[in-house]
């Protein structure tokens, strides 16, 4: 008999695991990398970003819902498109979210370097950083109750901190009204849409919610509740701190702070002027940070599991620790995945590749909404459909380099599944 997590997750601590995942890389590192491209059109590129992330959002809930175990579009590919596409979505799930929890992890990082001012070299910070790793994968491994109470400490800090910072800016500079004139007059089309695409993985973490689909109480109710109101939420935040950070540095400035000690939102701060806010930002970037590598490790592990329970991995990995109610072995198995990618040591490239990976994930999870039954269905066919054709789109806008080693990694991934269903097919005759 296949084992099973508990559901001790009710909406508001899945709220919290969505924002966990969300507020961390994505405002404290992404922001400063899509500016980097988009300059002052990230505003446009954050609001695109957010509708596109908001469909995918309704096809997750509506699928989460229907279809509650851990896994979530590698579970819903296979039941709603067949095991080609399911093994596709959980294997760009994990080599997306591992690059973004790499980028948590040097983020972290340099957010530490930055504070302490440590100058460190390139192997400094990569050892620092698996250091953090394996801290965070120990606290994950030892179940979802203590990793739930974890991330409600950190997202409490996390919040507060940027609440503080835009309250700061505000107060030391006005109304952000240039920034969003500029994102009307200074802006290049296809910069914007890249920027988008680099964004679009900011918001992503709602997806946790949906892959913690076994542990969460009541899923039917729980999930697209959760989801949805964790998404208001981090558009506003979003919005909020961006505007901060152009008011404060402008684009140019603000973009540039991801090619030092990748520590952005500190050198906003300290553009500000005031004394308390940098050990505030700095204690809310680490929290963050931790949180989105926290929330990681709890999807990738999730998805691991399902994938092993399907043999599409060892099926070792499937193993439920009885004393902790956690798959450790696939935790662990998780974290050695993000320590090989924490060794590039580039933080651009772990979330560009990320990005591109994660927009194909989402194009499966917008397909398996499309053709799921109408009995099942709880919102129309023209959100999927939308939510399909925009993370196409935005797909092809990233480097070149950057997707063809990730339709290579699609191809090395369906001929191991064609590998592994023949195995299979010949041990079973």
């Amino acid at each position: 008999m296949k084992e099973e997590l508990q559901r001790s997750v009710k909406t508001p601590g899945a709220i919290l695991m969505g924002l966990g995942s969300i507020i961390g890389t994505g405002i404290f590192v992404s922001i400063a990398i899509a500016t980097q491209v988009a300059g002052n059109g990230i505003m446009i590129s954050i609001v695109i970003a957010a509708l596109l992330a908001t469909l995918n959002g309704l096809s997750s809930a509506q699928l989460a819902a229907a279809h509650p175990v851990s896994g979530g579009t590698y579970e819903y590919g296979n039941r709603f498109l067949g095991s080609y596409f399911g093994f596709t979505a959980g294997w760009m799930f994990l080599i997306a979210k591992s690059a973004s929890a790499a980028t948590a992890v040097l983020g972290c990082a340099g957010y530490l370097f930055y504070a302490f001012g440590f100058g460190g070299s390139h192997l400094f910070l990569v050892g620092c950083g698996l250091l953090i790793l394996l801290a965070m994968t120990a606290l994950v491994s030892g179940g979802i109750s203590r990793s739930n109470f974890a991330n409600k400490v950190i997202v409490t800090i996390t919040l507060l901190g940027l609440a503080v910072l835009v309250t700061a800016g505000f107060f030391a500079n006005g109304f952000p009204v240039e920034p969003i004139q500029l994102a009307f007059t200074d802006t290049s089309g296809s910069a914007i849409l890249y920027g988008a695409a680099l964004m679009f993985v900011a918001y992503t973490g709602y997806g946790r919610i949906a892959t913690l689909g076994e542990e969460v109480a009541e899923p039917e109710k729980t999930i697209p509740k959760a989801i949805i109101s964790a998404m208001i939420l981090i558009v506003l935040i979003y919005l909020a701190v961006s505007l901060t950070a152009l008011q404060v540095m402008g684009a140019e400035s603000f973009g540039q702070t991801v090619e030092g000690e990748a520590a952005p939102l500190m050198m906003v701060a300290q553009a500000l002027s005031l004394p308390f806010i940098g050990p505030i930002i700095t204690c809310a970037a680490i929290t963050a940070m931790l949180g989105v590598l926290l929330n990681l490790l709890l999807g990738l592990s999730r998805v691991m599991l399902g994938m092993a329970r399907r043999n599409d991995l060892p099926h070792g990995l499937a193993t439920i620790n009885r004393k902790t109610q956690s798959p450790s072995a696939a935790v662990w198995a998780t974290g050695g995945i993000i320590a090989l990618l924490v060794l590039s040591g580039d933080v651009v490239f772990t979330w560009s590749f990320s990005a591109f990976t994660v927009l194909i994930y989402y194009s499966i999870t917008n397909l398996s909404a499309f053709v799921m039954p109408a009995e099942l269905r709880l919102y129309p066919r023209f959100i999927p459909a939308a939510g399909l054709f925009g993370c196409l789109f935005l797909a092809f806008w990233i480097e070149p380099r950057i997707w063809l080693s990730g339709l290579a990694l699609i191809v090395i991934g369906i001929v191991w599944h064609t590998v592994a269903l023949k195995f299979r097919s010949d041990q079973s005759s």
